[in-house]
């Protein structure tokens, strides 16, 4: 059997609150999405790197770029939303959900969220890191706990597990990076919010609460979602520092 073709979509929402108009703030003297599409693009095993966005201004850059983009709805509630919206346009077997505020991703991390389709048992993966002790306590950096085959038991914003003995157990962070197959994503957006998804306004629990397993793989690399200005500061240093190096 052929290898399914797989699709990433960058949903490229203009209308952020924390952070406004973040998608479009430069660093290092580049827009933030050009980052992120670049290093999708770099990924072998995408056939296709496609952005969604619900603002014409972003679908002007994409134009400028060439960079191939769909403009979806403002009302959709979620990335994931808006994935769907262009699943409906492009079909793919494997759709890959990339977050337009990760400029530290790496083409790594999408190979790591793309290898356990091997398994035709596999429906949702997404990525985990060892979290760093300064995000121990922040509610922004989402935890995750997973059992010993990779699946997710829980993600939340309170530190899981919680250490009662101090024995040292690993704590991991959930980078929000997803993939699914074209009919998990199909279930999730027909199922709507779940209660714990809405409690912790974490999406990514609608699949455990209806019983679809999600495989997060360990890496060994973090990124920076940037939310707020101290985030925009921190990535530019990195990336002019990387420049620098390199």
């Amino acid at each position: 059997m052929p290898p399914l073709r797989t699709l990433a979509v960058i949903p490229a929402r203009l209308a952020s609150t924390r952070l406004p108009r973040k998608v479009l703030r430069e660093i290092a003297g580049r827009p933030m999405l050009a980052w992120v599409f670049e290093a999708a693009s770099a990924c072998p095993q995408l056939d296709q790197v496609l952005i969604a966005t619900d603002s014409e201004e972003v679908m002007r850059l994409c134009e400028t770029n060439a960079w191939p983009a769909v403009l979806t709805s403002p009302a959709l509630a979620s990335g994931s939303d808006r994935v769907h919206a262009a699943a409906r346009l492009y079909p793919a077997g494997i759709y890959v959900n990339i977050q337009a505020d990760e400029p530290l991703l790496r083409s790594e991390h999408l190979s790591a969220l793309i290898a356990p389709f091997a398994d035709p048992e596999v429906q949702v993966t997404s990525l985990r890191v060892l979290c760093a002790p300064e995000d121990l306590s922040n509610p922004h950096a989402v935890k995750v706990v997973c059992d010993c085959n990779n699946r997710a038991l829980y993600f939340s914003r309170s530190t899981i597990p919680f250490d009662r003995d101090q024995t040292g157990a690993p704590v991991w962070k959930h980078l929000g990076l997803y993939a699914y197959r074209a009919s998990a994503l199909a279930r999730f957006h027909a199922l709507g919010p779940s209660p714990l998804e809405v409690t912790e306004r974490l999406e990514q629990l609608r699949f455990l609460e209806n019983g679809i397993p999600v495989h997060v793989m360990p890496v060994p690399h973090d990124t920076i979602g940037v939310d707020t200005e101290d985030d925009l500061r921190r990535v530019e240093q990195i990336l002019n520092a990387s420049r620098t190096s390199g």
